[in-house]
């Protein structure tokens, strides 16, 4: 196999403390570590540009690592010195939301509220044959600062049909 999964998903944020605040208040993320301070020199010019695809002139201020349950981690970026633009709808091109499987929507979609978020509508069922079924919910939100989060449950598993060649990676339960 090449590929063994997912290592971690990268965010850039407004606001480095707030967004960690966020993550931590609505999902119990945990710090792993910050990679690069605001005390630290910043990841600027030509080299910086041309490996990560910055824009001229970025710089990289802050990175952090966050954990969160057993699944891919969440590395933070918070950026100085560039444009930035307001964060993508669903139907953009590029990585457009993270979804975070949840045991109780209730009481997620509350923490989600409690720490800032705004949910685009209320939790709803996850409708068809192959992902409906007795509580398997989702809901979409926004984060403080713009990004797309879903909140996705399927207690009653996933209806695969005989073709699949494999199951979609769930976290197991506590």
């Amino acid at each position: 196999m090449i590929t063994r999964g997912i290592d971690h998903i990268g965010i850039t944020v407004p606001d480095m403390e707030q967004a960690t605040l966020f993550l931590q208040q609505a999902f119990g993320a945990q710090l792993a570590y910050d990679h690069i301070t605001p005390d630290d020199p910043p990841q600027e010019g030509p080299e910086a540009e041309l490996k990560l695809g910055l824009r001229s002139g970025a710089k990289v201020i802050h990175i952090r690592m966050l954990s969160l349950g057993e699944s891919a981690s969440i590395e933070l970026f918070q950026y100085a010195n560039t444009a930035q633009s307001e964060s993508v709808r669903a139907s953009d091109y590029g990585l457009q939301h993270l979804a975070l499987y949840v045991d109780d929507m209730q009481e997620a979609a509350r923490h989600f509220k409690e720490a800032g978020g705004v949910l685009l509508t209320e939790p709803g069922a996850l409708t068809g044959h192959i992902e409906g079924g007795e509580g398997n919910q989702f809901v979409y939100g926004r984060a403080p600062w713009g990004m797309l989060i879903e909140l996705i449950s399927y207690p009653s598993d996933i209806q695969y049909p005989n073709h699949s060649e494999t199951k979609r990676w769930t976290p197991r339960k506590k």
